[in-house]
C-alpha cells in the first residue's frame, strides 16, 4: 500500500466532496450573497454557535495533523521562523496601515486589526497543495501560528488597538484556547487511539471545513447585513487591499530571502490567508459593543477564499511553465 505523504494529501475525488473543496471560494460568495440580500436565511442562528463551528473546524484540523507534520519545527526550523515572522509582522502591519491611510471608523479598524493579527487560516494548506507550494511547510507554519496565536494575538490586538479600545488579553487568550488549542489536541488524540476511523473521515474534512467556513460567514453575514450595505464598499476595499498585499509581501519575502519557489508560495499562501473567522468571534465575545468589528473578518471570509482559489491556479500553472524550461 502507498503511504501517504504531505505532498499527497489526503482528498475524496471524483465525488461532491471534491467538488465543494475546488469551488470553496464561489460558494463561500454564494453564501455571503444570500445573506447579505436575505438575512431572514441565516439570522435564525445565533451567534454563540460560531465558536462550536470553529472548534469543529479546528478539531478536523487535529485529526489530519500527525507527529510527521511536526518535524519541520525541528528539520526546518529556518524556514519555519521566516514563516511564521511574516505571519505575525506583515499582516498585522499591513492592517495597521491601512487603519491610517483610509481613515478607518475605530469599530472597523479594530476588526482589520483582528483578522491581521490573527494565525494563518484553515484552509491555507489545501490552497497550498493545489498552488504546488511547499506543503511540509505550509502545514508547519498553519499548526505552529496556530500554537503561537493564544500569547502573541492578544498582545499583538493590545499593541496595536490598546489605544482605541480596552482590550482584555487574558479573555482573548482563554477564548483562543477554547476554540482553537482544546480542539486540535482533541483532534490529534482520536488521531492517535482511533487512527481507523480518522482515516475514513480526513479525505472528506477539507469540503466539511469549506461548509462550516460558508456558515459562520452566512450567520455573520445575515446578522450584520444592513450595516455591511450601509458602508460595505469601504471595508471591501481595504479588505481586499489587505490580502492581495499579504499575498505579495509574503511572496516577496521569500524571494528576497532566496527561498525556492515552492517555499515562496507556501509562506505567500500562509501570510495571506487569515483564520478571520476567529477574528469575527474574537470581536463578538470581548468587543460587543463594536458590532461592526465582526464585518472585517466576515469579508475576508469571503474574499480571501476566493483569491486563494485563484492564486492557487496561477501559481500552479507558473510552477509548470517554471519546470518546462
Amino acid at each position: 500500500m502507498k503511504k501517504q505523504t504531505l505532498q499527497d494529501p489526503p482528498r475524496a475525488k471524483g465525488n461532491a466532496s471534491d467538488f465543494i473543496t475546488r469551488w470553496m471560494g464561489v460558494i463561500v460568495l454564494a453564501v455571503a450573497l444570500l445573506a447579505l440580500m436575505l438575512p431572514v436565511s441565516f439570522a435564525w442562528i445565533d451567534t454563540w454557535t460560531i465558536n462550536p463551528m470553529l472548534g469543529v473546524i479546528m478539531f478536523g484540523m487535529g485529526l489530519t495533523l500527525s507527529p510527521h507534520d511536526f518535524q519541520v519545527v525541528l528539520t526546518r526550523p529556518k524556514d519555519l521562523l521566516i514563516g511564521c515572522l511574516a505571519q505575525f509582522t506583515v499582516m498585522p502591519l499591513l492592517a495597521l496601515g491601512l487603519t491610517w491611510a483610509f481613515a478607518l471608523p475605530k469599530e472597523l479598524a479594530l476588526g482589520v486589526i483582528l483578522v491581521g493579527c490573527c494565525p494563518g487560516g484553515t484552509a491555507s494548506n489545501v490552497i497550498t497543495y493545489l498552488a504546488k507550494g511547499d506543503l511540509a511547510l505550509s502545514v508547519g507554519m498553519t499548526a505552529t501560528s496556530t500554537l503561537l496565536a493564544p500569547l502573541l494575538t492578544p498582545l499583538l490586538v493590545w499593541a496595536l488597538a490598546g489605544t482605541m479600545v480596552d482590550v482584555d488579553t487574558l479573555g482573548m487568550l482563554l477564548s483562543i484556547v477554547y476554540v482553537v488549542i482544546a480542539p486540535i489536541v482533541c483532534g490529534l488524540i482520536c488521531q492517535r487511539f482511533m487512527p481507523k476511523m480518522t482515516k475514513c473521515v480526513t479525505p472528506y474534512l477539507p469540503a466539511f471545513s469549506s461548509i462550516v467556513i460558508g456558515l459562520v460567514v452566512g450567520i455573520v453575514v445575515s446578522h450584520n447585513a444592513n450595516k455591511l450595505l450601509a458602508g460595505g464598499l469601504l471595508i471591501i476595499v481595504v479588505v481586499m487591499m489587505h490580502n492581495l498585499l499579504g499575498l505579495s509581501v509574503g511572496f516577496l519575502t521569500g524571494r528576497l530571502l532566496r527561498l525556492p519557489r515552492p517555499k515562496c508560495i507556501a509562506v505567500s499562501i500562509e501570510v495571506g490567508m487569515q483564520n478571520s473567522g476567529l477574528a469575527s468571534s474574537l470581536a463578538i465575545l470581548h468587543f460587543a459593543a463594536f458590532p461592526l468589528a465582526t464585518i472585517p473578518g466576515a469579508v475576508f471570509s469571503v474574499w480571501h477564499n476566493i483569491s486563494g482559489a485563484l492564486v492557487a491556479k496561477l501559481f500552479s500553472r507558473t510552477s509548470i511553465t517554471a519546470s518546462g524550461r
